[in-house]
């Protein structure tokens, strides 16, 4: 215990123990274990992170990512903003004295900081609230979480902890500015603590996840916030993550990277039936590490593989889908072709005798096309819920296709559709239809009939996509298959 420090003003750990271990070495061996597979890419002027906040045994391993990036680097202050779970207040509360303890040690509040963070913004305050909740039963776990990977990571800092007690754009905003104007000139590190989608299946989850990814990646705080407030993601977090980035943006960050998406599922001990999504990112001044320059492409910009690239896609299919097939983890694929590169969505579509066995894939491109490809051919050979699992019996019998995605544009007026051009996609509040180009084509489809099997698809009427609410996406898509 620090000298100077009251034992009274000291949080005590709620979820040690149970979300983590409370063993000191042991804890320490676990996230050194864990920052050791992830990779540092040697960002410059870091300035903010974003880390997931489940049990370690879940998210550990995304969170290392974040924390990997800053290991051995030396911060005066972390600011580290999350939400809270089990108290609802109208602002952000600042807690601002004492300090937060772990298993690792006592980590001190930069009680100075705190209260100029706070100043006189009328939605951030000195409070408690969120913070110590004995009297109300369940305790906070959002931002305890982040700091054992902190001590690991940095070693000896100051804090200043920071629960919003409610994410509307107006909080977000009187944050990031509180965030930035204290902190300008000092050698701070911002940290958001989030999860993303909750207890949706596997698929659905790495939909709705893909689409926050993608805006984390283009920096897009106002866009994530819009897809917030409209249920179109989940993040429970998703307040945090606004306001970090932007404060990180007006402290001159000007790039943003994911480095790392996941969720429950991907664990051993996690079933794929209701998924947590976990995503960890870095926001930074300077460039990434030299890379193979691929492009960003324009919404439903078309664009077309070489004959090679679509060969070698279709061998990291089939490969894929043999290996898992078999119970084995797909080989590394070396890959230098900047088409394959550019992150770009796709579908793996797996039939059988001229029946349809399998159709999974990602709508929004968060990863390069090839590992998109990979990760899509494991999921439609094992997990589309329409089937059972393909069996080794079956391999030499299937017929695959791929079809690789543009950007998906919102579109006002049906008439822009192009039957045998376009996929449609139908969102309405959280329920979501897609079928892609060649569907309305195999059936004989006009548009109308396309866009109310869309609606049905999305488990909607079939008239939904009449509905002014409704929001209606069209992409294009290259399709290839085995010949």
């Amino acid at each position: 215990m620090h000298a100077s420090i009251s034992p009274q003003d000291v949080r005590r750990p709620a979820v040690a123990g149970s979300w983590y271990t409370d063993d000191p070495a042991d804890l320490r061996t676990e996230l050194e274990e864990y920052l050791a597979q992830a990779q540092d890419l040697q960002l410059e002027g870091l300035t903010g992170l974003i880390s997931p906040h489940a049990g370690y045994v879940f998210s550990g391993p995304v969170a290392a990512w974040a924390y990997r990036q800053v290991q051995g680097r030396s911060y005066n202050v972390v600011v580290v903003v999350a939400p809270s779970h089990a108290d609802a207040f109208p602002f952000a509360a600042v807690y601002g004295r004492g300090g937060y303890q772990t298993p690792l040690g006592l980590v001190p509040v930069d009680t100075a900081l705190a209260r100029a963070i706070a100043g006189d913004h009328s939605l951030v305050k000195i409070s408690d609230r969120g913070h110590r909740q004995e009297s109300r039963g369940r305790q906070e776990h959002s931002l305890e979480i982040q700091l054992p990977f902190l001590q690991v990571a940095l070693g000896d800092f100051k804090l200043v902890p920071v629960i919003m007690g409610d994410q509307t754009e107006a909080v977000c905003h009187d944050l990031a500015e509180a965030l930035a104007a204290a902190l300008k000139g000092r050698n701070a590190l911002l940290v958001a603590s989030s999860d993303l989608s909750h207890f949706h299946p596997y698929d659905e989850a790495n939909r709705l996840d893909a689409r926050v990814a993608r805006r984390v990646e283009d920096f897009d705080a106002s866009g994530l916030m819009q897809d917030l407030a409209g249920n179109r993601v989940e993040a429970c977090g998703g307040g945090p993550m606004c306001a970090v980035m932007e404060a990180c943006r007006k402290l001159g960050a000007t790039q943003s990277k994911v480095l790392k998406t996941a969720n429950s599922g991907d664990v051993p001990v996690g079933g794929r039936d209701r998924v947590v999504g976990y995503l960890a990112a870095a926001l930074y001044q300077g460039p990434a590490p030299e890379q193979t320059a691929v492009p960003r492409r324009e919404p439903d910009e078309t664009v077309q593989l070489s004959p090679q690239d679509r060969a070698t896609l279709l061998q990291i299919a089939r490969t894929t889908i043999e290996s898992v097939v078999k119970g084995d983890a797909p080989p590394p694929f070396d890959v230098a072709s900047p088409g394959l590169l550019e992150d770009r969505g796709a579908f793996v579509t797996i039939h059988e005798a001229g029946q349809l066995r399998g159709c999974i894939g990602y709508i929004v491109g968060i990863k390069p096309l090839y590992q998109t490809v990979c990760e899509v051919a494991a999921s439609a050979a094992l997990r589309d819920p329409r089937f059972e699992p393909v069996q080794p019996r079956e391999l030499p019998h299937l017929e695959l296709e791929i079809s690789a995605l543009t950007v998906p544009r919102r579109i006002s007026n049906v008439d822009e559709i192009q039957v045998g051009v376009h996929g449609i996609i139908i969102r309405k509040g959280y329920r979501q239809g897609l079928l892609l180009p060649q569907v309305a084509a195999e059936y004989g489809w006009d548009r109308d009939t396309f866009l109310a099997q869309t609606c049905r698809k999305a488990g909607l009427p079939s008239n939904a996509w009449q509905d002014p609410d409704t929001e209606i996406e069209i992409f294009s898509a290259e399709v290839f298959g085995e010949e």
